[in-house]
């Protein structure tokens, strides 16, 4: 074989590639002298070899003592003959259970064949089959005379016209209307009905686009050890996100150091719960979602429930939700009123408090 100069592992792949080809090459080899070892004549005279050798053992058996060459050869055609005429038998035999089989089979084929006419009304089929008859008759009579093939016409005439007013009972099935068919399949009413789904769905679909672009005042306190409390309006479609950013344009007038903070280092802290970015207020007006110490779905303020008697009453308004820097959580998440914030979990609920006057 020729020096490759490729990379050293395609040398490898194209040496296993001809030690495949080798081996496929003696396989073949091996199997072109397999076929001639078959087909050489001995073979194929081995083939007859255990009919004469049953011949020549019955012969064996049946001769006993001296015999003439003209007798051996009698009985030797004779018992030939008899071996003949069993494999013939024997080949009848199977022919015959063949041809049984074959009827049984065609016989089950009319069976299904006239069940299924039977459960059909085809009443036209039958009418056809009786004017074939009809025609065959008319055929076979050559020698009759025209009066009596106008008879005969005039005959199958009345048959069908005889028949023709006892079709329509046959065919004619009408439902009874007293049936309550509700339940089965009806293209109208599934039309009907997809239409009157997509109506609903886009009727509120444009209710729910109506909701959200409705105007909504957040009131909110920043948080930095203290609240100092800020207004911000906006739509409830908004999401915290978006309410941070507005919240940050408003407080970077006064505080310094939010000048260089973006709305992903802030953090919005209502009902002690901390509410993730992607959430929006339509969300929480929606779903009527709580919080541990208030309501998630109103946004106007309340005294801290927390300075109250009874700290389990409340306002129907909530207290004002805090908007603070990350960085200031936490260093502080182990001092209160950090340590009783928690992630936001849509389906923890809280019901440790009550509404006031309710």
């Amino acid at each position: 074989m020729a020096h490759y100069k490729g990379a050293a592992s395609e040398a490898g792949r194209a040496m296993q590639l001809m030690k495949k080809r080798e081996k496929a090459q003696q396989e073949l080899e091996l199997r072109k002298k397999k076929i001639e070892e078959d087909f050489r004549i001995y073979n194929i005279e081995n083939k007859f070899a255990t009919h004469y050798d049953a011949v020549e053992q019955q012969l064996k058996s049946s001769t006993i003592g001296l015999v003439t060459l003209d007798e051996m050869r009698a009985k030797q055609e004779r018992i030939l003959k008899d071996r003949e005429k069993k494999l013939a038998q024997k080949k009848a035999e199977k022919d015959k259970e063949r041809l049984k089989e074959i009827e049984a089979k065609q016989a089950q084929k009319n069976k299904q064949k006239q069940q299924i006419q039977a459960l059909s009304f085809a009443v036209e089929d039958d009418e056809e089959d009786e004017e074939v008859e009809d025609e065959k008759d008319e055929d076979d009579d050559n020698n009759d005379t025209d009066s009596i093939v106008s008879d005969k016409s005039e005959d199958i005439k009345d048959t069908k016209s005889w028949k023709d007013q006892e079709e329509p009972a046959a065919k004619k099935i009408k439902k009874n209307p007293d049936v309550d068919t509700s339940f089965l399949p009806d293209r109208d009413r599934e039309e009907a009905d997809l239409k009157l789904r997509e109506e609903l769905r886009l009727e509120w679909a444009l209710t729910q686009a109506a909701m959200k672009d409705e105007p909504i005042t957040v009131t909110f306190s920043y948080w930095d050890g203290s609240g100092h409390r800020r207004n911000v309006t906006l739509k409830k479609g908004n999401s915290v996100y978006q309410f941070l950013q507005r919240c940050l344009e408003t407080l970077r007038p006064e505080f310094g150091e939010l000048k260089t903070v973006s709305a992903d280092q802030l953090m919005y802290v209502k009902e002690d719960l901390i509410l993730p970015h992607h959430y929006t207020f339509y969300d929480f007006i929606v779903t009527k979602a709580r919080g541990k110490s208030g309501p998630l779905f109103q946004f106007d303020v309340a005294d801290d429930i927390r300075l109250m008697n009874d700290a389990t009453q409340e306002k129907q308004d909530s207290h004002a939700g805090k908007v603070l820097l990350r960085s200031w959580y936490e260093r502080n998440k182990h001092i209160f009123p950090a340590s009783r914030w928690e992630p936001y979990d849509p389906t923890k609920t809280y019901t440790k408090y009550t509404i006031k006057g309710k």
